[in-house]
C-alpha cells in the first residue's frame, strides 16, 4: 500500500505509537488523517464527535493495553478528523462552502481511494458515528463492520436543534468560551464524571476542556451546522450489509437515539451494549467497558488479541459480567442478536 507522492506528511508526537498525519485533498476540501500501525493490516477508520479529534475522543480507549493490543495488532488505524478539527488546524476561510453530511461521508470514500483501501471497519462516536453509518449506507460494499458509540440516526429533535443553535451563536459571538466548553462537556460526559474528585476522571475532564480550547470556533460551527442539518437515515439501516455493535452510555443525551437505531437494524447482525453511569463518549469515560464486547465482536471476523493479555485488572469487566448471549457464536459470530447488555461500574 504505497503513499501518494503528493501527500503532505507531518511527524506527530506519539500518543501511543509513532504515526504520521497525512493531509489529504478531496473535492470537498482537505482532511487530516493520522495513520497508526502496519499498512498491510486490514483498515479501521475512526471519526470523532463534534469539536473532538482522535486525541480527545479515542486516546482513552487506545490507552487500554488490551484494546491497544487487539486493535493495533489486527488493524492499520486511520484516524479521520472532521474538517478543521486536527491539531494546529487553520481557520476555515469565509469563502469556503459549507459541507453537508453527505459531503462528509463522500470525503471518506475519497480518503480510502487515496490510501488504496478497499474495505474498512468503522469506529465512530455520536456525530462521527452518524457520518460513518451514512458512509456505510452510501457505500455498503466498502464497510465490513460498524462499531458505534452513542450514535445518531434521526434528524435533530427540536431540543437538540435549539441547543445547537445556541452553541453556534455563542461560538460566533464569544468563540470557544468557558460556557461553550461546559455545554460540550455535558454532551460528552455524565454528571458523575464531570463532578468527580477522582484523580483520573478529573484529569480526563480537564484534558478535554484544554483540548477544546485549541479548536477554532468557526471550524466547529461548520461541523455543527452540518450535523444540525442531518437527515433521517433510519430507512437505510435495514439495507446495511455489515454487522453492527452499538455502545451507549446510560446517561447520554443521545441514549434514545441508540435505542431507536438498534430497533431498526437487522436483528440478526446487531447488538447493543448499554454502559451504566456513563455519558456519550464511552471511549474516554469508561473505555474498559468496551473491551470484552469489542473482543468478541471482532472474534467473529477472525481477529484476536495476543494470548498474554487477559481481561484488564483495572476494568469493571469479567466474562461473567456479560450476558451469556453475547458470547454465543450466533450473537458474536456470523449473527448478532439485538441484546441489551448492561455493564455495571464497580465501586
Amino acid at each position: 500500500m504505497a503513499e501518494h507522492s503528493d501527500s503532505v506528511c507531518v511527524d506527530m508526537e506519539p500518543v501511543l505509537l509513532a504515526g504520521k498525519e497525512h493531509i489529504v485533498k478531496t473535492i470537498y476540501g482537505s482532511l487530516s488523517v493520522a495513520v497508526f500501525g502496519d499498512w498491510d493490516n486490514p483498515a479501521l477508520i475512526t471519526y470523532p464527535d463534534l469539536a473532538l479529534n482522535y486525541v480527545s475522543c479515542f486516546q482513552g480507549l487506545f490507552s487500554c493495553p488490551e484494546a491497544f493490543s487487539l486493535l493495533l495488532q489486527n488493524f492499520c488505524i486511520y484516524h479521520i478528523s472532521p474538517p478543521g478539527h486536527e491539531q494546529g488546524a487553520a481557520v476555515a476561510g469565509k469563502d469556503e462552502p459549507s459541507l453537508s453530511v453527505d459531503d462528509l461521508a463522500n470525503q471518506i470514500a475519497e480518503i480510502l481511494d487515496y490510501f488504496r483501501v478497499d474495505k474498512v471497519m468503522c469506529l465512530g462516536v455520536t456525530a462521527g458515528a452518524y457520518i460513518l453509518t451514512l458512509f456505510a449506507i452510501k457505500y455498503p460494499k466498502r464497510v465490513i463492520g460498524l462499531i458505534l458509540v452513542s450514535p445518531l440516526c434521526k434528524t435533530s429533535s427540536w431540543k437538540e436543534w435549539l441547543s445547537n443553535k445556541v452553541i453556534s451563536n455563542l461560538l460566533y459571538m464569544c468563540g470557544m468560551c468557558g460556557l461553550v466548553k461546559e455545554v460540550l462537556l455535558m454532551r460528552y460526559f455524565g454528571k458523575a464524571a464531570r463532578t468527580s474528585t477522582d484523580v483520573l476522571e478529573s484529569y480526563i475532564i480537564g484534558s478535554c476542556r484544554r483540548l477544546l480550547g485549541e479548536r477554532h470556533s468557526s471550524n466547529v460551527r461548520r461541523f455543527l451546522g452540518a450535523i444540525n442539518r442531518r437527515w433521517d437515515i433510519t430507512q437505510g439501516l435495514r439495507k446495511l450489509q455489515c454487522r453492527s455493535l452499538i455502545f451507549v452510555g446510560e446517561n447520554s443525551p443521545f441514549h434514545h437515539e441508540a435505542l431507536h437505531m438498534i430497533s431498526k437494524l437487522d436483528r440478526r447482525f446487531s447488538a447493543l451494549v448499554e454502559v451504566q453511569a456513563c455519558g456519550s463518549v464511552v471511549t474516554e469515560e469508561q473505555p474498559d467497558a468496551m473491551l470484552v464486547p469489542l473482543e468478541y465482536f471482532l472474534l467473529g471476523y477472525g481477529f484476536c488479541r495476543p494470548s498474554q493479555f487477559s481481561v484488564s485488572p483495572r476494568g469493571p469487566l469479567s466474562p461473567i459480567s456479560i450476558s451469556p448471549e453475547l458470547f454465543s457464536p450466533e450473537s458474536m459470530g456470523l449473527k448478532l442478536k439485538p441484546i441489551k447488555t448492561r455493564i455495571q461500574k464497580e465501586v
